[in-house]
């Protein structure tokens, strides 16, 4: 599958070298068929290693990851992928969570990841991601979760049902009159300026002369999951809560209830849901220490 271009990154004097060094990062692309979809995906670090899938959330697509991925990937692969109806990824009659689920597993391998990947999911990702652990949780070697309400639907979902955002388009005539277009749901005051662009210019592209979103609307209607509401994921989970992101207090009690004792649970500083746009270094550190955590409880078990 091959798409038009997406418009030309225009880089900013302010862009910090963390920034600019993690997009000049080496990447690899591919891509696989999952079910009758060719499912994209990009990753960095050492190839046959053990490794990370990053699941971005509704309407978003891989490279929501670019900035932060590299920064996971010195001693590991990190691999972050187009879910179908998403980025460059192919589209489906129907959508689920649970279909999501089996891609974000599928790619590991092919993408370069020895033994059970972790998989760390944003938003809705954070859905995949916890029926993930629900459905073959002994595959994996943990889940965290990121800002998300797991429940029957995110507010991207909500909104799109209610037709506030996300309504059928016209294709735009310019890159910079879809620009122009591109709001973060739920609205988000805090947002880094460069990484905002970049995410922006990456979630359109180029088709018969007309510039247009990546995502499939669609997709807002996929089917339920009855793994939201079970209390006992099959693997390791962490939860990471975006200080003024869409998930409350009340939210996370409950969670600890049904994840039990075991599950870490840790907030993300001034971060608002999309906390890779406004708070990517504070994520990374999140992510950093959970895996940390866990391989501590490896070696103490004799098991790395």
């Amino acid at each position: 599958m091959s798409y038009a271009y997406e418009p030309e990154r225009r880089t900013a004097d302010s862009e910090p070298t963390w920034f600019t060094s993690a997009l000049n990062a080496d990447v690899d692309r591919g891509a696989v068929d999952v079910a009758g979809a060719e499912v994209h995906f990009r990753a960095w670090g050492p190839s046959g290693s053990p490794g990370i899938v990053l699941i971005h959330g509704g309407a978003a697509h891989s490279r929501w990851w670019d900035h932060v991925a590299p920064m996971l990937a010195q001693d590991r692969r990190v691999v972050a992928l187009d879910l179908s109806g998403h980025g460059d990824s192919g589209r489906r009659e129907k959508y689920g969570l649970e279909q999501w689920a089996e891609e974000s597993l599928a790619v590991a391998g092919p993408a370069g990841i020895t033994g059970a990947p972790m998989f760390v999911g944003h938003s809705m990702g954070g859905l995949v991601s916890f029926a993930a652990a629900r459905l073959f949780g002994e595959d994996l070697a943990g889940v965290q979760l990121v800002d998300s309400p797991v429940r029957a639907r995110t507010p991207e979902e909500e909104d799109a049902r209610a037709k506030r955002q996300f309504a059928p388009s016209k294709p735009y005539s310019s890159a910079d009159r879809a620009l122009a277009h591109f709001r973060l749901v739920p609205p988000q005051e805090t947002a880094l300026p460069y990484v905002l662009d970049h995410i922006a210019r990456t979630s359109m592209r180029e088709q018969e002369g007309a510039w247009t979103w990546k995502f499939d609307p669609a997709f807002f209607y996929r089917g339920g999951s009855e793994h939201l509401g079970a209390d006992d994921p099959r693997c390791r989970i962490a939860y990471l809560r975006a200080e003024h992101g869409i998930v409350s207090e009340e939210m996370v009690d409950d969670m600890r209830r049904r994840f039990g004792p075991s599950a870490l649970f840790a907030e993300i500083p001034a971060a608002g849901h999309h906390a890779m746009i406004d708070q990517p270094l504070a994520l990374v550190t999140g992510i950093r220490t959970v895996l940390a955590a866990w391989e501590s409880e490896d070696r103490v078990a004799g098991l790395a």
